[in-house]
């Protein structure tokens, strides 16, 4: 598995590249099991309450052929199956808040009806009583995020020749365990796991590829250097702009990757911005500035926040739409969050319209920056195709805003069809997202009420 976020780089006639962070991937080996399982009940389903999302008519066709391609569904299977498992969310939380040792995961099943998984018969009849399948489990999900902050800590205790082999570490609510993605190394095979920690499933994957070079494309796409163009250009890195936002004081803003801004943590973590000439990069004209980025941390994620210029508001970028393929744009009309089974699509610059399902909504993958630092980051996987380029791009489920590609295990692949044909033995492609609300929440949090304050994505509602 390419451990590395979903970033391209692009020579400027330079003789070397810049070193940054990159992000390690989401496995999908279980990705089979977690979408079936036996039911402990099955009533009849509630009939849910539907989120505010475009009619299925109103879809891009590229992102039909998307959802059709990846999916096997119609386009309106795929908008009924994503305000499913927004209403299963919103029901999930609330029943984990009144009774959190009983609360043990929640999912869509492959036939898109809604699960939950709880530990006990009497709690089994209450949401048997609400509408929903449900499964005993073994063990309460706070248990088992309880044991996943404790390999994530003994990981990041090992010697980093030795945890350099782990991939990332993902919960598996539908068979209450952890799954633990190792390369495919010798280091990876002298992995000895801790015994006091039950539960853990061994994945082995491909090991990282080596780097690709490609150009920078239009569409989404952007570029960003350590120093302006216009210095000795030695490298660019390219990226896809995330979700149009807009703060309380009105500031015109575009969420993106934060390893995709070159000067993460450094003192002056500013740069600039530019949607590429590909004839001549050193004349791409400027559309913003990386305000902040965060990676890893206290909030464990993977963000950035682009600060838009005159010219990209004039272009269009403060309107609620997501660029696709072929220059077609889908409206965001809200705002949604990870659950296991979603349907879910994403756009990129390299991949534009891909489709896939959550495999997992909580992973955490530890990483080292260029200096040798480890960072964990935390987000949600699925099976969507990602590519080199793809980082920062839009996830949407529906036509809600669910959150920002991070990584991919394809990172390094020429497209698609090539990355699912060599992934194929371990499971397919496999994406990690840092979900919109957490980013949203942190970006406000830390605004000290200036720039990024009352931050909201742009959708229909909200325009």
């Amino acid at each position: 598995m390419a451990r590395r976020g979903a970033t391209r780089k692009a020579q400027g006639g330079a003789t070397r590249k810049s070193q940054r962070a990159a992000v390690r991937a989401a496995t999908v080996a279980f990705a089979s099991t977690v979408l079936a399982g036996p039911l402990l009940a099955a009533p009849a389903m509630a009939e849910p309450a539907t989120p505010d999302q475009l009619a299925a008519e109103n879809l891009p066709p590229e992102l039909v052929t998307a959802i059709q391609r990846d999916l096997k569904m119609s386009p309106a299977e795929y908008l009924d199956r994503a305000a499913r498992a927004q209403q299963l969310r919103g029901y999930a939380t609330e029943f984990r808040s009144q009774r959190p040792d009983e609360f043990a995961g929640a999912w869509l099943g492959q036939d898109g009806k809604p699960v939950m998984a709880v530990t006990s018969v009497d709690a089994a009849k209450i949401v048997a009583a609400d509408g929903y399948q449900t499964r005993l489990a073994p063990i309460s999900a706070n248990n088992l995020e309880g044991s996943m902050d404790q390999l994530n800590s003994w990981i990041a205790g090992l010697p980093r020749e030795i945890s350099g082999a782990v991939n990332n570490v993902a919960i598996d609510f539908l068979n209450s365990q952890l799954v633990l993605s190792v390369a495919n190394t010798p280091a990876g095979h002298l992995l000895n796991l801790p015994t006091l920690i039950a539960n853990i499933k061994v994945v082995l994957s491909p090991d990282a590829g080596g780097p690709v070079e490609h150009r920078p494309m239009g569409g989404d796409t952007y570029i960003s250097a350590p120093t302006p163009l216009n210095d000795q250009l030695q490298s660019v890195d390219v990226c896809s702009f995330g979700f149009n936002s807009v703060d309380s004081a009105g500031n015109a803003l575009n969420i993106s990757a934060g390893h995709c801004n070159p000067n993460i943590g450094k003192n002056d973590d500013s740069a600039n911005v530019y949607l590429p000439n590909v004839r001549n990069l050193m004349s791409s004209p400027q559309l913003g500035t990386f305000v902040s980025s965060t990676l890893g941390g206290r909030s464990a994620l993977d963000y950035s926040v682009i600060k838009l210029n005159d010219d990209a508001v004039k272009a269009g970028m403060d309107q609620p739409s997501v660029r696709g393929a072929n220059g077609t744009t889908l409206t965001v009309t809200g705002v949604a969050d990870p659950i296991t089974g979603a349907p879910i699509c994403k756009s990129g610059q390299s991949s534009t319209f891909t489709c896939g399902f959550v495999v997992a909504d909580r992973v955490e993958t530890q990483l080292y920056t260029a200096e040798g630092q480890s960072k964990t980051v935390r987000g949600f996987a699925s099976s969507a195709c990602t590519l080199g380029g793809d980082s920062g791009g839009a996830i949407v489920s529906g036509t809600l805003a669910l959150g920002i590609t991070s990584g991919s295990n394809a990172a390094d692949a020429p497209n698609c069809n090539e990355a699912n044909t060599a992934l194929a033995q371990y499971g397919g492609t496999a994406s990690l997202g840092i979900p919109i609300r957490d980013i949203l929440s942190d970006i406000d949090a830390n605004s000290g009420g200036g720039l990024g304050s009352g931050i909201q994505v742009r959708t229909r509602a909200n325009a």
